[in-house]
């Protein structure tokens, strides 16, 4: 079958979206993977399908480039919300959006008539070390040394809908390619995990390189982000209710940490084209 699709990134984390609102896609899994590659497919750090939902405007599924499935994407959910008005599918600039982890809640920024930024309702951050899941003892795992990637180091874990460890050691020094696959297959994570390498740059400002489960280093990821602002806030380094600034490969995003964290991002269009499936 030939399909279109629209390549988007929010923060330079790319994706191909495909429009599934009337029409479903075979083995996304292999999909994702095929299309992915960025010498012989299109390109990009996984696939999108915006899907009908029953209890929202519309269902976003995210698979990675190898394949699985993921529960939430932050820099995504802003480009389906983008897709969606500037495409005519949903002209509300208020949307509800339904994820594997959850209904979140977007408010598109407009200019010209179209999405430029997108704020998000990503839910509060999770701190429960059962629910992240990580083995280790205790209820929560902030700020603490543990033995992990071939060397001791300081983790703090969170859960924005999907695991997330927290590591504030110097990303312009770390060696990400080597250390991150060791911290996302460490037997401590069941469900394996993202590890964000964090500097504070001054008041409320970070530094950020995410490698994700399943994809390798990305240029950014929403719930990295939130993740590592929410980590930051509860090791006293950032102000809770302050907005918080991330500084990523890709661009910026601005993070909120309350009681719920709110993301606020950019959501561009690269091109569009057609693909045989």
């Amino acid at each position: 079958m030939l399909k279109k699709f629209v390549k988007m990134h929010g923060a330079g984390n790319d994706y191909i979206y495909f429009d599934c609102l009337g029409e479903e896609i075979p083995d996304p899994e292999s999909a994702a993977v095929r299309l992915s590659d960025r010498h012989k497919g299109i390109g990009g750090d996984g696939i999108v399908l915006i899907c009908p939902s029953a209890v929202a405007d519309a269902k976003m599924r995210m698979f990675n480039a190898d394949g699985s499935e993921g529960k939430m994407c932050g820099n995504a959910i802003r480009c389906v919300g983008k897709y969606l008005y500037d495409s005519g599918a949903v002209r509300k600039e208020e949307l509800k959006i339904e994820t594997l982890s959850g209904i979140k809640r977007l408010k598109l920024n407009l200019s010209g008539g179209k999405v430029v930024s997108v704020r998000v309702d990503m839910g509060p951050a999770e701190f429960d070390a059962a629910k992240i899941p990580v083995l280790l003892d205790g209820e929560k795992v902030i700020g603490r040394e543990v033995a992990i990637a071939g060397g001791r180091h300081r983790i703090t874990c969170v859960s924005m809908g999907n695991p997330h460890c927290v590591v504030f050691e110097d990303p312009d020094v770390v060696e990400i390619e080597k250390i991150g696959p060791l911290f996302e297959n460490a037997s401590i994570f069941p469900d394996r995990v993202n590890t964000e390498f964090v500097k504070l740059l001054g008041e409320n400002k970070l530094k950020m390189r995410v490698w994700e489960r399943g994809s390798g280093e990305t240029m950014a990821c929403g719930t990295g982000a939130c993740a590592t602002a929410a980590a930051a806030v509860a090791l006293g380094l950032c102000d809770a209710g302050e907005d918080i600034l991330l500084v990523l490969r890709g661009g910026e995003l601005v993070i909120n940490v309350g009681e719920t964290v709110y993301m606020t991002g950019p959501a561009e269009t690269v091109f569009t084209g057609e693909v045989e499936l």
